[in-house]
């Protein structure tokens, strides 16, 4: 029998826009569920690098029907589906997964439950643990589009990541070997290099201070076939135009600083949708797959969480809910 579902819920939320200062903890109603949705107890969820935009109030605008207090921030996370919506046919009560929910008017997953659309939601992948599968939506999503529909990425093909131990870059670095591309991993920090090296890049080089342009020369002597830009400066933009082939494509997500500029540049957003998450549960399941998991914080520290988000760190970040 199904635990009973209670009318209120703990979660880290804030009464109004602002700095760090504006995220605690409150008591807020628990979500009700819709016929396409399922509702999740939550037992971590992902912090995100944009978190702190969308607390400052910078996407008010990309909220349906306007942002509502108080309001629960949180992309992604993962947990146990606890009830599902009359249309659901994919899962079933006691099912674990995770899940995106961008911008919900719901409410997010810094909290002990959360409502997702069932399309935007996949079971965890097997060996993987929870706080790792509580970041993997929004990111994996991010990489898996900007790799396969975007960059088009072949077998044989030789691939540039700026960015390569944050939490896209590490997730597009290892989906990109599984497809068979040469990956050349710009990462930040001796630990990000280490990071890189182990997650199987062919050739790494540190982004702040090592000679990008002759580890390029050294990798793809007659230019690379592709770029995913995550992070940008003034060195990405000479690299880019100088050793991404006539031809070659370079894609990065919207919101990358400052847009990175070379042959053909495709901006785009990760798109949460079904066939998306199937893909890349079967690209992580077809052999070992490693999700670094830089710190977990307790949900009464989301808003230290999202300061040091902003600051160096391997991979991705998350808070412990349930």
């Amino acid at each position: 029998m199904a635990p009973a579902i209670p009318d209120k819920m703990k979660a880290a939320a804030f009464d109004r826009f602002g700095g760090p200062e504006v995220l605690g903890i409150k008591t807020v109603p628990v979500p009700t569920c819709g016929d396409d949705e399922i509702l999740i107890r939550v037992e971590a969820a992902g912090v995100a690098v944009w978190d702190p935009v969308e607390r400052e109030g910078e996407m008010a605008g990309m909220m349906e029907g306007g942002p509502r207090f108080p309001y629960v921030p949180g992309t992604d996370g993962a947990g146990e589906v606890i009830s599902v919506g009359r249309n659901v046919r994919r899962f079933k009560e006691g099912d674990r997964v995770y899940a995106m929910a961008f911008l919900s008017p719901k409410g997010g997953f810094y909290a002990e439950f959360a409502v997702v659309k069932e399309k935007h939601a996949a079971r965890i992948p097997r060996g993987m643990k929870v706080e790792q599968a509580a970041t993997l939506a929004a990111d994996g999503i991010t990489a898996l589009q900007g790799l396969e529909d975007h960059l088009r990425l072949q077998a044989g093909q030789r691939l540039l990541i700026f960015g390569a131990s944050g939490g896209v870059g590490h997730i597009a670095l290892q989906l990109a070997r599984r497809l068979g591309a040469r990956v050349l991993a710009v990462a930040s920090g001796e630990d990000g290099v280490e990071l890189a090296r182990r997650l199987g890049a062919e050739a790494v080089v540190e982004g702040h201070h090592g000679d990008v342009e002759k580890a390029c020369r050294d990798f793809a002597p007659d230019g690379l076939d592709a770029a995913l830009v995550l992070a940008c400066n003034d060195r990405c933009q000479s690299v880019l135009k100088k050793h991404v082939r006539q031809g070659g494509r370079i894609a990065h997500p919207n919101g990358v600083e400052p847009p990175p500029q070379g042959p053909e540049v495709i901006a785009y957003d990760g798109v949460p949708r079904q066939s998306t998450l199937e893909r890349l549960n079967e690209l992580i399941e077809a052999g070992p797959f490693h999700l670094e998991i830089g710190r977990v914080y307790a949900m009464e520290e989301a808003a230290r969480a999202q300061k040091e988000v902003l600051q160096h760190h391997l991979g991705k970040l998350a808070l412990r809910i349930h």
